[in-house]
């Protein structure tokens, strides 16, 4: 017994402590716990956002009727519609009128396990993080089908991670609210295709020219191609591009079973007919550069608009035939038109828009080469040169650079004139020496170029790039007197309604250079037209305008006006590669002369103003003097009045007479008399008592008369004004060089 409660004593005293788990254990069992929890209310609250967000999605037969887009109709400035341009909606098409071959190409290729997944493909996702992480490329999750259509329908293409979350709960909601078929019939009939198609019904009318109905299987794979990258892909714009990305998509439909290859060979991606875009040739440059603008004039809004622009039908045909006749084979052209205000009246971006819609008159970065002379002779008339003005055409080294004439030639003596008509570049390189590149570079800004500009010697030459709308700019400031011009192409904008919701306020041009050296500037493009470089330029009118060719032929320009338009022409290659015989005076002349016949033809013929007139500053003393009327001449005496030569002359009893009538050494009254020149006389422009009061050259002792008054005797009188002297003009041996 006693032994049994020893033995009870022992297992009832204190046990051992009891072992702890590790700690790795602890700490995946926390996770697991916290994880499952998070979990848990995430499900709640996504459950929770799918059921909210279905209650409030529309009603099918809502989204069907519902379009995305805004509509807006270009007019030109007589009133006819250019081009209408936003979405294009064809005829809606059921489920089942939608073909076979169309359903089957656009679940290949964006999205295989559409009729698996719930709306999000998760399997799809964990795919693209596994491929990611073994290649340690970028993850790519391709949207889902029911994805893309929230994303087309309810939200807009950012990437930002809330409109992807907001994207997903969408899809989720669709695919709870709506059956697969009714989601892939709103799909294939609200997706865009590009072009402003929206649908494959739209789409199917706009590139093959028949109702979507009627697709083959290759124009289905090539429709079903261009939801990846509209306008990579457009058949409009590159039909190869189009045909080789439905290729893939023929792949794709042989290995998800939705054709055989039996029927991907006889589909013949090669023989499906594009329908080429009609009408959209003359006018899509300019609505691509106008029609952005929208944004800054226009409050937000989606109904549909009509904006009346500046452009005239007749003289935009006009430049794209120009550019299309005379631009040098496999070189592009450019064409900017401005009206007096301003108004851009043709803009032609290229040779082909439907080939290219690069607009190279607004967006493309060349040299003008020696049209940039503008700058330089403007910077030399405003520093006091005229044309004509006598320099020397030799040899010229400026900071180790030694520029050339076009004929490796010097002409001597010459005028600036023939200097600027026959665009000399040593006398461009001395004027812009002795003005300074810098006040050339200053000149240019004044006038409207925007890009950026070097002030090396050479820049004179034109080595700066500038776009065609900002020269065109330039030379329109010239023909509107040295006064600013602001190109715009937009009249008006009106609602569907026909409330005016912008209109275009014409502003006064800001003054750029004094009227003498706009008429300077324009004598000398005169004359480039009339005897220099630009000959072929010439239409029957008076022409003001200047040729530009850089190095090698790569760039040819030409700019000039007449009657109130002003017209930029450039050509070359996109590649900036020489183009043989390319110059200035030869293709892009000829493209403005055949493009201002049409455009001036019904407009007045305009004479230039190139008289210069000098600005009182600039004339020397005797010029100066000769401007006036010798008969004005009057002077203040010492009592403050004004004395006039006719109020010089003496009265009868040999006082002389004042400004009021008063006569005598003093005011009084008395009635102004003429001296009696007798018949064979005309009255002197100013007499001697005049002359000798006002220059002091002889003063009287009699204390009775005012200080300069003279005898007044009549002796000595000239009966004859002096002729005024010709304002004098520079010798033509007079030669002006750099530091005159």
């Amino acid at each position: 017994m006693a032994n049994d409660s020893g033995r009870r004593r022992s297992t009832s005293g204190p046990s051992s402590p009891a072992k702890k788990k590790p700690l790795w254990r602890r700490i995946v069992r926390g996770v697991l716990i916290w994880g499952s929890a998070l979990v848990v209310l995430g499900v709640i609250f996504l459950g929770t956002a799918v059921v909210f967000t279905m209650s409030e999605l529309p009603e099918y037969n809502s989204l069907k009727s519902g379009e995305n887009g805004q509509m807006i109709v270009v007019r030109a400035r007589d009133g006819t519609e250019l081009v209408s341009l936003g979405p294009s909606y064809g005829k809606w098409l059921s489920y089942d009128q939608i073909p076979e071959v169309m359903k089957g190409a656009m679940v290949s290729v964006e999205d295989r396990r559409f009729r698996e997944h719930i709306g999000v493909d998760a399997l799809g996702l964990l795919r693209a993080v596994y491929v990611s992480t073994t290649t340690g490329g970028r993850a790519k999750a391709t949207s889902t089908i029911t994805q893309q259509l929230a994303r087309n329908v309810f939200l807009n293409n950012s990437r930002s991670f809330t409109r992807k979350a907001r994207e997903a709960v969408l899809a989720l909601a669709l695919e709870r609210k709506f059956s697969k078929d009714q989601i892939l019939e709103l799909y294939l009939n609200k997706v865009y295709f590009g072009g402003g198609a929206y649908g494959i019904d739209a789409a199917s009318r706009k590139f093959f020219g028949h109702p979507a109905t009627e697709l083959s299987t290759g124009e289905a794979a090539i429709i079903a191609g261009l939801v990846k990258a509209p306008s990579n892909y457009s058949p409009t714009a590159d039909v190869e591009a189009a045909k080789d990305r439905g290729a893939v998509v023929l792949g794709l439909m042989v290995k998800n079973g939705a054709i055989s290859q039996s029927e991907a060979d006889q589909a013949d991606i090669a023989d499906v007919k594009v329908v080429k875009e009609k009408g959209q040739n003359a006018v899509r440059y300019f609505t691509d550069w106008a029609l952005p603008q929208l944004d800054m004039l226009l409050p937000d809004t989606n109904e549909p608009i009509e904006v009346w622009t500046t452009l005239d039908p007749k003289m935009q045909q006009a430049a794209t035939n120009a550019i299309t006749a005379n631009a040098p084979k496999g070189a592009q052209g450019a064409l900017v038109s401005l009206d007096r205000d301003g108004a851009v009246l043709a803009m032609v971006g290229g040779t082909d828009y439907v080939n290219s819609n690069y607009n190279r008159a607004t967006t493309a970065l060349r040299q003008p080469g020696s049209a940039w002379k503008l700058f330089v002779y403007l910077s030399a008339l405003e520093a006091g040169y005229t044309p004509d003005d006598r320099v020397v055409d030799e040899p010229v080294t400026i900071n180790g650079w030694s520029p050339q004439n076009a004929g490796r030639n010097f002409a001597g003596q010459i005028d600036i004139r023939t200097a600027f008509a026959y665009s000399k570049n040593t006398i461009a390189a001395q004027l812009g020496n002795e003005v300074g590149f810098g006040t050339v570079a200053s000149m240019a800004r004044r006038f409207g170029i925007s890009t950026p500009i070097n002030t090396q010697p050479a820049m004179v030459l034109g080595t700066s790039e500038v776009h065609v709308i900002d020269m065109t700019r330039a030379f329109a400031a010239i023909s509107a007197g040295g006064t600013s011009v602001e190109p715009y192409g937009i009249v008006k904008v009106t609602a569907a309604s026909g409330e005016v919701l912008y209109e275009h306020k014409s502003t006064r041009g800001q003054v750029l250079v004094p009227p003498n050296v706009a008429a300077g500037i324009t004598d000398l493009l005169q004359t480039t037209v009339a005897t220099g470089t630009a000959r072929a330029a010439q239409i029957g009118r008076p022409v003001a305008g200047k040729t530009g060719t850089t190095s090698s032929n790569k760039d040819g320009w030409f700019l000039g006006f007449s009657s109130g338009i002003t017209t930029g022409v450039w050509m070359g290659r996109d590649d900036a590669r020489p183009v043989p015989g390319l110059s200035g005076g030869h293709a892009p002349a000829r493209a403005f002369s055949d493009y201002m016949k049409v455009a001036v033809a019904k407009r007045p013929v305009e004479q230039f103003q190139t008289e210069v007139k000098l600005p009182e500053w600039q004339l020397e003393p005797d010029d100066e003097a000769m401007q006036g009327n010798p008969n004005d001449y009057y002077y203040v005496d010492e009592n403050g009045n004004i004395v006039r030569p006719e109020d010089g002359a003496q009265a009868p009893d040999g006082q002389p007479r004042y400004e009021d009538g008063s006569v005598g050494p003093g005011s009084g009254p008395g009635q102004p008399q003429m001296p009696d020149y007798g018949p064979a006389q005309a009255p002197p422009a100013a007499n001697e008592d005049f002359l000798d009061r006002a220059t002091g050259r002889s003063r009287s002792d009699d204390p009775g008369l005012r200080a300069g008054q003279g005898l007044g005797n009549g002796a000595g009188t000239r009966q004859n004004a002096p002729n005024p002297r010709p304002t004098p003009t520079r010798s033509p041996a007079a030669v002006r060089t750099p530091g005159d």
